[in-house]
């Protein structure tokens, strides 16, 4: 029987791999600064992919999507091919924010289409230099493969009319992962309204790390998940974010409990909150 892959590397993990030369790693850090970062200090052998532009398809109204759409998967297709990426590599992908910056959401849709030999660097980038992993600058250059061959998104997701539903049945969840002053509506830094879905309950994706920013043990992970999810089918679990991307980061620590993945709403917040649907504020 085929050993199942980790989803989360160690540093001191990758730092052996790193002569494999079926190895892609990938720097997903993002922000306004992230490929000027890039440029200056990566891992070595580490390609810089966009958030923006490689793993989203942003459209001129947000109200269509969220601020982070899914690309089309012919459009997802070339980044991965453009990566170097095969089905047979074994891709590792990290960011500067543990994990929740765009790591997870790269790891989720590679697993999405298919590709099995996919990890995040638990502690992100930090942690690797902090135990020598050799460090480089400029532009690496990815090796020549061709388009990765894709059919369908093979991980489940839900669109918002789903979630509607969602808020007025009693056998679904809805887990909004960002922080709590932004689902209580008290802050909104990055969208227009403020507050959270009805009905939705708040797991704040850095309740899934440690004090050093490390992901909790997958026994950890399995017993608060369990707890949280309870008996509601896997059907009718919905986890999203603001823009589907730090919904990921608890999509993995989920995967890495062991349990089934529930349903990503990639609109999420962003969308939602753009359409005229029902918006719940609390002190």
């Amino acid at each position: 029987m085929k050993q199942q892959l980790s989803p989360l590397i160690s540093a001191t993990e990758l730092l052996a791999l790193l002569e494999t030369k079926k190895l892609v790693l990938i720097d997903a850090s993002n922000g306004k600064e992230a490929f000027n970062n890039y440029l200056a200090s990566h891992l070595q052998g580490a390609l810089f992919v966009d958030l923006n532009t490689q793993l989203a398809a942003i459209k001129e109204d947000v109200a269509e999507g969220g601020r982070h759409p899914l690309p089309t998967l012919e459009q997802f297709s070339k980044v991965v091919g453009a990566l170097g990426i095969t089905p047979e590599s074994h891709v590792v992908v990290y960011d500067d924010k543990s994990g929740a910056n765009a790591a997870a959401r790269f790891w989720w849709m590679l697993k999405a289409i298919g590709h099995e030999k996919i990890q995040v660097l638990n502690g992100g980038k930090s942690t690797a230099e902090a135990i020598g992993f050799p460090l480089a600058k400029g532009i690496e250059k990815a090796e020549k493969v061709g388009l990765y061959p894709v059919t369908n998104w093979q991980l489940p997701q839900v669109t918002m009319d789903e979630v509607e539903k969602a808020t007025t049945n009693p056998d679904a969840i809805i887990i909004d992962v960002r922080e709590t002053a932004r689902y209580k509506g008290h802050v909104e830094p990055l969208d227009l309204v403020a507050g959270h879905i009805p009905n939705a309950v708040n797991v704040p994706f850095s309740t899934n790390l440690d004090e050093n920013g490390l992901f909790l043990s997958p026994s950890l992970l399995k017993e608060k998940y369990e707890a949280i999810l309870g008996n509601i089918p896997i059907e009718n679990q919905i986890v999203h974010c603001g823009s589907g991307v730090t919904a990921c980061h608890t999509l993995l620590a989920i995967a890495s409990a062991g349990l089934s993945l529930p349903n990503l709403y990639v609109g999420s917040w962003s969308e939602w909150s753009r359409n005229g649907k029902g918006i719940v504020t609390e002190e």
